[in-house]
């Protein structure tokens, strides 16, 4: 994909959030960067860190400086519906980007910080050209080497590209575990997405884990019919604190 020069976004673009009229992401970071001599700047952004179920998902996406859809936030702040939409307009809007997982073995085998460089390592080799600077939200770089990294605590709150990130992660993760629902009823996955809803719960005390869960996690250790088949965790050299 050719490179497009950066072109300035209408007074106010990205600037009103879905909910509550909050000021919405901007190009900040983003210019700041290419004045430094970075001309190419992905965002990247996770999720499913958290989940019991299901991989890890980042996204890397690269905006042009042009308007984005008008809304777009952090997915968090919008609704399942409307975080759905506004996916489908930024696949054709963003300049460029792709998506990168870890499924659980992976997380089991690796540790999440690990996990979390190889879902990212994928995502960022998925673009058509690397880029010159990465904006990886929050405050941990679990990148590094040899992407060059800047770090920024709710960057899916001010960064367009990182916004962009965080709506097609999320879209494409969500859909994902939709997809497993049929095979697994019990477990909520349509809703719950693997995180430990009530149902999840309830599924996991009954009918234990499903090929899809992470068994390295403590969360057996809670489950009596089933605590003899977490696996030990990885080696925790060379791991950071993600929270």
């Amino acid at each position: 994909m050719a490179e497009t020069s950066p072109t300035p976004a209408a007074p106010g673009a990205a600037t009103a959030a879905a909910d509550g009229g909050d000021p919405g992401p901007t190009y900040e970071l983003e210019r700041e960067l290419q004045a430094g001599g970075a001309a190419r700047v992905a965002g990247v952004d996770e999720v499913g860190r958290g989940a019991w179920a299901g991989p890890v998902v980042v996204c890397a996406a690269v905006a042009d400086g042009t308007e984005p859809p008008d809304g777009l936030t952090d997915s968090k702040k919008l609704t399942p519906q409307r975080r759905t939409a506004m996916a489908g307009l930024l696949r054709e809007w963003v300049h460029d980007h792709a998506i990168g997982s870890a499924d659980p073995a992976e997380i089991d085998e690796l540790g999440m910080t690990r996990a979390l460089r190889l879902a990212a390592t994928r995502a960022l080799d998925g673009l058509s050209r690397p880029p010159d600077t990465v904006i990886l939200d929050g405050k941990h770089d679990y990148l590094g080497a040899p992407w060059p990294v800047r770090t920024r605590i709710q960057a899916d709150l001010s960064s367009v590209a990182v916004a962009a990130a965080s709506v097609l992660a999320k879209v494409h993760r969500d859909s994902g575990m939709a997809a497993l629902h049929p095979r697994f009823p019990d477990y909520g996955f349509a809703t719950g997405v693997g995180y430990p809803s009530p149902a999840h719960r309830a599924a996991l005390a009954e009918h234990g884990p499903t090929p899809y869960h992470r068994m390295t996690w403590s969360y057996l250790d809670a489950l009596p019919k089933w605590r003899h088949l977490r696996k030990p965790r990885p080696d925790p050299d060379g791991q950071i604190p993600l929270l």
